[in-house]
């Protein structure tokens, strides 16, 4: 069996764009967010196109495990995922798959978030979910990849090459680049949400800019701190 990996991402991150990455590749089959119905279902998210998206695909996230993200494939798999889909699902075929934690400075986040949701929730931004899933795997000795953002996107070549080292697979060239315009791949929720992404044929540069958070969001970035600061010492640097 080829590599399966699973990205965990945290919200309002650039997810998309390297699942783009990974499509540009011969050897990979890509799959978005395979687990999105089943989080809809279970949590009852009221999300853009939600009965769209739960026509779209099997809301089993254990018929979703067995059937896709485990299937065998003569191809590597990668799995566009998002931490908060574990929900009532058994987190056992974490230990047969590749763990690729997607992390962002929850500062950034919350700017980010704010403009959909204006005062979102430590469970809205994702990162507490990865730090508890790292320590999840690290008890049972299992390996896990961080990458950040800010560091993929400060120098995607390096960051790429150093992530399919850990990942025991080939760095390709071809992941820097990809055709601008929705893919076949995307989820049906992809006219919600992708359009900066369809507008795209790279990674875009990074670009620092000046965060002023206001209200309760100033300590919800306090509160996350101290997670994402643990997570990001142990994520692939420049």
């Amino acid at each position: 069996m080829k590599k399966i990996i699973c990205l965990w991402s945290c919200p309002r991150n650039n997810s998309t764009a390297l699942m783009y990455s990974f499509n540009s590749r011969e050897d990979t089959q890509v799959y978005d967010e395979p687990l999105y119905a089943h989080y809809l279902h279970k949590s009852g998210a009221k999300h853009p196109g939600r009965q769209e998206s739960l026509d779209s695909q099997e809301i089993n996230g254990n018929n979703v495990i067995n059937e896709i993200i485990l299937k065998p494939s003569k191809q590597i798999t990668f799995h566009k995922l998002m931490t908060h889909f574990l929900i009532d699902i058994d987190k056992a075929f974490l230990l047969k798959v590749t763990n690729v934690l997607f992390i962002r400075n929850p500062e950034e986040i919350i700017n980010s978030y704010h403009k959909v949701i204006p005062f979102p929730t430590i469970d809205d931004i994702g990162i507490k979910m990865q730090y508890d899933l790292y320590h999840e795997l690290e008890k049972k000795q299992k390996k896990v990849i961080l990458i950040d953002s800010k560091e993929l996107l400060m120098n995607p070549k390096n960051i790429l090459i150093k992530l399919c080292k850990e990942i025991k697979i080939p760095f390709d060239q071809s992941m820097l680049s990809w055709q601008k315009g929705p893919k076949k791949e995307d989820g049906v929720w992809a006219k919600y949400w992708y359009k900066k992404t369809h507008q795209s044929s790279g990674f875009k540069a990074y670009n620092q800019k000046k965060i002023i958070l206001k209200g309760s969001n100033i300590e919800l970035a306090k509160n996350a701190a101290k997670y994402y600061n643990f997570l990001y010492s142990k994520a692939l640097k420049n």
